[in-house]
């Protein structure tokens, strides 16, 4: 449970009115570690509607909603020994028109110290958030509460179920907890392979720039062609882009080649039940090394396949996760001052982690609506936002049978991106491209 009272007072009529705040979860601890002024742990959710959004309504949706998720309406600060969330009850966050480079830096003391921003333009209605606040999962429940309610104010029926949250029942205290500190109980931790990988160099864009390249895809064809290689979606797209980056390393001038490594979420709500909203995610890190010899792309999908099914299971993300709560749990590290912490973190994080992945590929599945809220919309997008390093992250959603990939870099080249949709097109499947580029 991380909705932690504290023993000091406010002053107020009756005296006694006590301090809420709510302690970082085991993965929002790193994210404020790695803020700088030109990255930040930022997301985004989009949903695309079937009319134009009405800013005012939503600005009274976004008022509306917000109160129901009371990990979202809150501010950062930081202790002696960790940072915390406090609610906010500042006005805001305020509706804004969106931008071309979203996904932008978060600075915690700017937008009245909201870690959300709610845009809209044409029929879009855009949710970022920064990652301390918890994971796309979480974010998923506020942008369609957010969406329900705005709707019903335009006077349709939608009910609630799915992603669509009761803004007028009281939070289930499960939505606020830790997930992983109840789960991290293995008796042993297993080892973390740390040799570096291919990384893809590009010539960095100008500061605040933000490239984005949208594939829309058919979820049957996908699918049918997963099927030929038999796997699944996940599997399937994780193989292209494994072959992308595999075609990019060949290309590039290279004193020798290294293995080429995918970082990806794998959501923990599938493995242990858990209502959270807040982050409960971990890393799996399908890889391919060309080091043995040339992959074909069947050997490729095989390969993918094979380290889904060894790795994401119960038994061994519950290992990982009781890898990562053990250091919090360890007394020493407990009482080590939060600027000690913060230096040990970001230099383990720029010289090991960083280095452990060639790109990002999160995907969120099939996303689920309440059925009398389908007939107002077209689609839904995600972005991981802005990587920390030069590459690129690709971020995958679907509803009903619209698949987005949704590339996003801060590079000026695109190979990896056109590898992709190219390997897509020539297995027969249709592609529609978008852009923020010119």
């Amino acid at each position: 449970m991380n909705k932690l009272i504290s023993g000091k007072k406010n002053a107020g009529a009756s005296g006694t009115e006590k301090k809420i705040w709510y302690k970082l979860d085991l993965s929002a601890i790193v994210y404020p570690t790695l803020q700088r002024r030109d990255f930040s742990s930022v997301y985004r959710l989009s949903v695309l509607l079937k009319e134009p959004v009405n800013p005012e309504i939503l600005q009274q949706a976004v008022d509306a909603a917000l109160v129901r998720f009371p990990t979202y309406k809150t501010s950062i600060r930081k202790g002696l020994f960790w940072r915390y969330l406090e609610p906010n009850h500042r006005p805001g966050p305020f509706v804004q028109k969106d931008v071309r480079n979203f996904c932008m830096p978060m600075p915690f003391k700017a937008n009245n110290r909201y870690l959300l921003r709610v845009y809209y333009y044409g029929c879009r209605i855009s949710l970022e958030a920064h990652h301390s606040l918890g994971d796309g999962s979480g974010g998923m429940y506020v942008l369609q509460t957010i969406t329900a309610v705005y709707l019903r104010l335009l006077g349709h029926t939608v009910s609630n179920g799915f992603f669509v949250k009761d803004i007028e029942e009281t939070p289930d205290p499960e939505e606020l907890e830790d997930a992983y500190m109840r789960y991290a109980n293995a008796k042993v931790c297993p080892k973390r392979p740390g040799e570096k990988t291919y990384r893809v160099r590009g010539t960095k864009e100008p500061f605040y720039t933000f490239n984005v390249i949208d594939g829309i895809l058919s979820v049957s064809e996908v699918m049918a062609v997963a099927k030929k290689y038999n796997a699944t979606i996940t599997e399937y797209l994780n193989a292209v882009l494994l072959y992308a980056l595999l075609k990019k390393q060949q290309n590039d001038w290279h004193l020798r080649l290294r293995p080429v490594k995918i970082a990806m979420p794998v959501n923990l709500r599938r493995f242990f039940p858990s209502k959270t909203l807040r982050n409960f995610i971990t890393m799996v890190y399908p890889v391919v090394d060309p080091r043995l010899g040339d992959y074909s792309f069947p050997e490729i999908v095989a390969q993918v396949h094979n380290y889904m099914r060894y790795y994401i299971n119960e038994k061994f993300l519950k290992g990982d996760i009781t890898t990562n709560a053990n250091t919090q749990r360890n007394p020493f590290i407990r009482v080590v001052p939060l600027f000690v912490k913060d230096f040990v973190v970001r230099l383990f994080y720029t010289r090991v982690q960083d280095k452990n992945s060639s790109a990002g590929l999160t995907n969120m599945g099939a996303v689920k609506v309440p059925e009398d809220m389908k007939p107002h919309i077209e689609r839904f997008d995600i972005y991981m936002g802005q990587p920390f390093s030069s590459r690129t992250n690709c971020a995958i959603i679907s509803f009903e049978d619209i698949l987005t990939v949704n590339f996003a870099s801060s590079i000026m080249e695109s190979d990896v991106e056109r590898y992709f949709f190219r390997k897509l097109v020539a297995d027969g499947i249709h592609v529609t491209v978008e852009s923020n580029r010119t």
